[in-house]
């Protein structure tokens, strides 16, 4: 599990493509100080599995083929950059909000404006995601837990970025059409579940 609070930002500093998927290594200070094999690393909200490493240098992640194809990881290059995580350990504090890493799909930056010192940055959500918004609560994007500010009918959420946030992750070079990671609240999830169970039986009460 992670929390949304990007620790630093990462480098691809090499990628090599197989028939089974993309191996990653990315370039890192803090998370790769002390990496262990098996590790949890967050990239950009996905959550990977560390497979090789050389402490305080870089770590490497391997992504299968449908990682590949529900992020948008495949298509980075040497030298683009990228958010990084730690998994929280168990005595950690909680800080931002419930993380998996589990990428739900790809939104997409409709806009970016600049409002004194901070910012406010539109996206446009996938079909069907904007169920499990609400406005106040929480969302990560790029593996970052952000605050929804607004949220309109036909799926556009704004969120307000503060100097350090804008600063520290790569929200800072995206611009309109770029594309983010979307993991919704999976409280959420367990909610409509959990519905849908009560819905079905009084359904089949219904017709007995």
């Amino acid at each position: 599990m992670f929390t949304g609070i990007v620790e630093e930002t990462g480098e691809i500093v090499d990628r090599t493509e197989t028939d089974e998927g993309l191996r990653l290594r990315i370039g890192a200070d803090e998370v790769a100080r002390n990496p262990a094999h098996g590790q949890s690393i967050s990239v950009s909200g996905a959550c990977l599995t560390v497979e090789a490493f050389e402490p305080g240098t870089w770590f490497e992640v391997f992504l299968a083929s449908e990682t590949v194809e529900r992020t948008y990881l495949g298509s980075l290059a040497v030298g683009d950059a990228v958010n990084l995580e730690r998994a929280m350990p168990a005595d950690g504090r909680f800080d931002g909000h419930v993380v998996q890493g589990h990428v739900d799909s790809v939104a997409t930056v409709r806009d970016v404006e600049s409002v004194g010192d901070d910012w406010f940055f539109e996206f446009d959500l996938p079909e069907g995601y904007g169920r499990y918004v609400v406005e106040k609560g929480s969302i990560t994007l790029d593996g970052i837990s952000l605050t929804v500010a607004d949220l309109t009918d036909d799926g556009r959420v704004t969120v307000a970025i503060i100097p350090t946030t804008y600063d520290l992750t790569t929200l800072s070079e995206k611009s309109p059409g770029d594309p983010v990671h979307l993991e919704v609240d999976v409280l959420a999830k367990y909610v409509e579940r959990l519905l849908e169970g009560h819905l079905e039986r009084d359904r089949l009460a219904a017709t007995q």
